[in-house]
């Protein structure tokens, strides 16, 4: 049986035990640092986080959200929710959608771990990229407004926000190669043979970047909130993952949920794969793409097999780390043991792009 993603990953349940922090606590710390805080403070847990722990924080008057590290064993460079206080504290003010951002501490004494506190943006959350309860117009208008806002995050230069200093930025592909590689090895749970062609293959196949941006590195629609009553995105969310990079890697990491291999059983897979899309409203592949490319001039289709290749086998050693934190005893999700079935497909059809573009 498919696992009902919108169900499973949408809205808040009890803290998981493991996660667990004294609210009181946290009511001291904060009370005096953001203003117009007032407590008591109830804690639920969101669904959907796999990698950072996320809370909604709720006072009597007025939501916040609580993205704070795991707990236990850490993957090097993993889970920087400090990363991701400095990028939406540098977007906000230039009225991209992300959540205000309130508050960020660095000592574990206060909730176990370091944290940062947001404002909580109250809309729709969907997990499936069909969006099966929007009508057509609706499902356009918002893959147009995702395009639209990616293209606008890959326009603004670093400097001017602040944000000279957020990454290397040059060579940006392979340096995620070599650190998806060592962190995939660092995780490692069993012997993908496809994994192994891409780790040796990979390196010496790399696009040459036309741009340094700031990237997002996990843009999808279940990272975004739409508003309530309109196809309107008001907040992207998750910026874990976001530095100094290359645009077309951040864009066509994207791309991959109309190329997502489709999934029996189990965890599911987002994926608009199989699916009539003109019927439905949304844009085939190569129209987003043409879309994208109108809207900032960097064009990925030279070079999409190798592009998606790469972004196949980023996210499969992601979800190997996912894996590993299982068997370390740090996941944060509980259905985080089913992601461990989702690796072999993934760097199945990560090789296959790679074919695509000559390897042998």
């Amino acid at each position: 049986m498919t696992l009902d993603r919108q169900t499973t990953y949408s809205g808040t349940k009890d803290v998981a035990p493991a996660l667990a922090f004294d609210a009181a606590r946290l009511d001291a710390y904060l009370s005096p640092r953001v203003p117009g805080f007032a407590g008591p403070v109830t804690l639920r847990q969101f669904k959907g986080g796999q990698s950072n722990p996320t809370y909604l924080v709720q006072t009597p008057t007025r939501g916040y959200v609580l993205r704070r590290k795991p707990p236990g064993k850490l993957l090097p460079s993993a889970h920087a929710v400090d990363r991701e206080f400095r990028a939406i504290s540098a977007l906000h003010p230039q009225r991209f959608p992300v959540a205000e951002p309130l508050l960020y501490c660095a000592d574990a004494d206060v909730v176990g771990t370091a944290f940062y506190v947001m404002s909580f943006v109250d809309g729709r959350v969907i997990w499936e990229p069909s969006m099966p309860t929007f009508t057509s117009a609706e499902r356009g208008a918002v893959y147009a407004a995702m395009n639209a806002t990616l293209a606008q995050l890959h326009q603004f230069d670093p400097a001017a926000i602040g944000l000279s200093d957020f990454g290397k930025g040059e060579n940006y592909v392979a340096r995620q190669i070599e650190r998806w590689s060592k962190q995939y090895r660092a995780s490692q749970t069993q012997t993908i043979d496809e994994m192994e062609e891409l780790i040796a293959w990979l390196p010496a196949h790399v696009p040459r970047q036309q741009r340094i941006s700031l990237v997002h590195g996990d843009y999808r629609l279940d990272n975004m909130v739409l508003a309530d009553s309109k196809p309107e995105l008001i907040a992207v969310l998750d910026w874990e993952l976001s530095t100094l990079g290359d645009p077309l890697a951040d864009f066509t990491y994207h791309l991959m949920q109309w190329e997502m291999p489709a999934s029996e059983g189990g965890p599911g897979i987002a994926t608009l794969k199989d699916h009539d899309l003109a019927a439905l409203g949304i844009p085939s592949r190569d129209e987003y793409v043409a879309a994208y490319v109108a809207r900032t001039g960097l064009d990925p289709r030279p070079d999409l097999p190798i592009y998606l290749a790469y972004n196949f086998f980023r996210v499969a050693a992601i979800l190997q780390g996912i894996v590993g934190r299982v068997r370390d005893g740090t996941a944060t999700n509980e259905n985080a043991p089913a992601r461990a079935q989702l690796v072999r497909p993934l760097a199945e059809q990560a090789w296959a792009f790679a074919q695509q573009a000559g390897a042998r």
